[in-house]
């Protein structure tokens, strides 16, 4: 037998299932102008599943995938862009840049082509861009210093060249920062050091020169750094004793650059140090005892240098990775 609710018990179901605001609030045009431009410009994979004019859903159909939506006051605005792993061919969509509540931007493992725009830099609210496994070219556009509530930046496994830009050093908020195989040049801008909030930096694989001692010249720089990636580069000159202020480090990865001189004793007085790659460089003399004794040192890599005979690796050596949900930490 069908049980029947009172109009007021049906108006209160339908008040907690669906809130007034979602059920009364429109998609900003703005926004609904912005994704289909974009689902204009990109490939079947993703249209297929676009259906309809608003992203957000319009009652009969639902949200768009990969699209998130907010109520403000009586308008629904995009929040979150989440596109990746679909084979996306061609230049990074502009009319990204037009949704300007965007809190989340993930485009990775696509085959988006040419620079960033230099309007990424309207998107203030972003806290995370993540556009790595891509064909991106030409400079990192220093307009992404102005996104101030920034905490991950991932542009890694792309073609972008010139320097890295001391803009970057602008993002208080910044907490991981992937910079890795790319075509960088130049020196890793010391500013970076004043991000307090800091946690991983990678810049391996490019083609970056200078030394550590240039990076950490600022006092008390990288307060909160725990990973620090700079292998596969052309740095030179030595390990400075001044690195042990890193205090909280515990991956650092020197492998396959052109340092020399030797390993300084107060880099094993770092509490934490867990991995220690010294590989394929050019460091002599003795490793010091306190690193065998370490209590929390599992590796440490030293072939391929000039380092006296006698003197032994730490650990069982295998290529270290990160997952994808270490990525996005």
């Amino acid at each position: 037998m069908a049980v029947r609710l009172p109009i007021a018990a049906f108006s209160l179901v339908l008040l907690l299932v669906f809130p007034p605001l979602l059920l009364d609030a429109k998609t900003l045009k703005r926004d609904m102008k912005a994704l289909n431009e974009i689902k204009a410009s990109l490939g079947w994979r993703v249209v297929y599943a676009w259906v309809g004019d608003d992203p957000c859903g319009d009652g009969d159909l639902p949200p768009w995938s990969g699209v998130t939506c907010s109520t403000q006051g009586d308008y629904r605005v995009v929040t979150e862009l989440e596109v990746y792993a679909v084979s996306i061919v061609g230049p990074f969509p502009t009319a990204v840049t037009n949704l300007l509540d965007l809190t989340r931007l993930d485009l990775h493992n696509n085959k988006l082509t040419g620079p960033i725009p230099p309007q990424i830099g309207r998107l203030k609210r972003l806290k995370m861009l993540n556009l790595r496994w891509n064909k991106l070219q030409d400079v990192i556009p220093p307009e992404i210093g102005g996104l101030k509530s920034l905490t991950h930046l991932h542009l890694s496994f792309n073609s972008f060249k010139g320097e890295i830009p001391k803009e970057l050093a602008n993002l208080p908020e910044l907490r991981y920062l992937y910079l890795q195989e790319n075509r960088l040049v130049g020196r890793i801008p010391p500013e970076l050091g004043t991000l307090q909030n800091l946690r991983h930096l990678d810049v391996g694989n490019n083609h970056l020169v200078g030394t550590i001692r240039e990076l950490i010249r600022i006092e008390g720089c990288f307060p909160a750094l725990r990973n620090l990636y700079l292998n596969n580069n052309y740095l030179t000159g030595g390990i400075p004793a001044q690195l042990a202020s890193l205090s909280k480090l515990e991956i650092l990865y020197l492998s396959y650059n052109k340092m020399s001189g030797i390993v300084p004793l107060g880099l094993s007085h770092i509490p934490r140090l867990t991995y220690l790659y010294l590989d394929h460089n050019q460091f002599s003399g003795r490793i010091p005892d306190a690193f065998y004794k370490h209590p929390f040192l599992k590796d440490m890599y030293i072939e391929g240098n000039a380092f006296r005979p006698g003197v032994k690796p730490i650990g069982i050596h295998k290529v270290l990775e990160l997952t994808d949900a270490e990525f996005l930490v």
